[in-house]
């Protein structure tokens, strides 16, 4: 939870690197989802993922502290404890993570993912409380080839006819990640995708009603599809995409987003020059801003990372604790950047980043106003 003791008063009195978090962008980037799925008509089921913290889950939810997505057990045991509910854990279930799930699933409303005929027997041999039953929905596959099944495969038939049969659990309905959004590079490519995404989990639906199977729910989600979806979104029940509370430089490289959206910068302080290399030392390393984006470096525009208001140089590599920074074109001005300088980088991938930090500083222009802490773990 935030706390406001001790804090400095400004950003530049902050110790480095650290994890900054502008408050009012992360308040209009998740009042502008909200407003979406309003006007669509559909639920939003914000993932928390890329946070892990109460106060950004308040701000996604609208205040409400309901319908979200996690994706460990950790997180979902972290919100229950604070007051949240209807809690999906989006992640596919195995049986080394069921009692856990008991735990939560007798005290809240809950629900699980599976993919598997192991997770199906996992979920029948664990029983709940007296009346309860298990909530499940399917993981389907329509493109990311990461897990699920196949959208328009048998198996998905049939892994859901066996799961009906079962007493002991609810079929809800239907799930998917459709992270093969992230390869659009524009808005048109970003609509494109989502409504083939939303045509291959139709098309499912209307397979398993033919076998006298409802879907409840049919949700797909993740920050390009759902931050650019067309009316053909109001076909789902829900969304949850989790990235766009912070967005990043992969969002902004996919046209999803504007550098001015992105609500999260690592702030870091040059520490050492090396004039015979020409390049100078900050104290962000991979612990700090994380490997993501590294090995695309050579084909993004500012390389590695974005420095917010310096186009000219580059974060050519990081160690665990400090990055080397040169110049894009020409040789590094030292005496521009001298020891101790304070600089801002837009991180490649907001999740992978804000995963490196214990604590996130949360500021309104330069004035820090409060400290979140996230939680961590599995």
């Amino acid at each position: 939870m935030g706390s406001n003791k001790n804090l400095p008063d400004l950003i530049t009195d902050l110790p480095s690197p650290c994890f900054l978090v502008d408050l009012n962008r992360a308040k209009l980037n998740t009042s502008r989802m909200l407003e979406t799925c309003k006007k669509l008509g559909v639920q939003l089921r914000p993932h928390m993922k890329t946070h892990k913290t109460i106060e950004l889950a308040v701000l996604q939810t609208g205040g409400k502290k309901q319908h979200i997505t996690v994706s460990t057990i950790q997180e979902a045991e972290f919100y229950a404890e604070n007051g949240f509910d209807d809690i999906l854990y989006a992640y596919p279930i195995t049986a080394d993570k069921i009692t856990r799930c008991v735990n939560i699933a007798n005290s809240h409303n809950f629900h699980v993912l599976f993919d598997s005929h192991d997770a199906i027997e996992a979920l029948s041999n664990a029983a709940l409380d007296s009346g309860k039953k298990w909530s499940v929905l399917l993981s389907v596959d329509t493109g990311d080839n990461r897990e699920g099944a196949l959208w328009n495969s048998e198996d998905a038939v049939e892994l859901v006819k066996k799961v009906v049969s079962i007493d002991t659990i609810r079929f809800q309905g239907l799930y998917t990640h459709d992270g093969h959004a992230y390869e659009c590079k524009d808005e048109e490519e970003l609509r494109k995708s989502g409504d083939e995404t939303v045509e291959k989990i139709q098309h499912l639906k209307n397979r398993l009603q033919k076998e006298g199977i409802d879907c409840i729910t049919v949700g797909l989600g993740s920050t390009p599809s759902c931050a650019k979806p067309s009316e053909k979104f109001s076909a789902m029940t829900e969304l949850h995409p989790g990235n766009y509370i912070f967005f990043d430089y992969e969002q902004y490289m996919g046209g999803v987003c504007g550098i001015d959206e992105i609500a999260c910068r690592v702030m870091t302080r040059v520490i050492s020059h090396c004039p015979s290399d020409s390049h100078l030392l900050v104290d962000c390393g991979f612990t700090a801003i994380s490997h993501d984006g590294m090995t695309k470096q050579d084909t993004l525009p500012f390389g590695f990372c974005i420095f917010q208001d310096n186009p000219n140089l580059r974060m050519v590599n990081v160690n665990q604790e400090v990055g080397i920074v040169k110049a894009a074109d020409g040789k590094l001005d030292f005496g521009k950047y001298p020891i101790g300088t304070i600089l801002y980088i837009y991180p490649f991938h907001s999740c992978a980043a804000a995963a490196m930090h214990p604590v996130y500083y949360v500021h309104e222009g330069d004035k820090v106003v409060g400290m979140y802490k996230p939680t961590r773990g599995w």
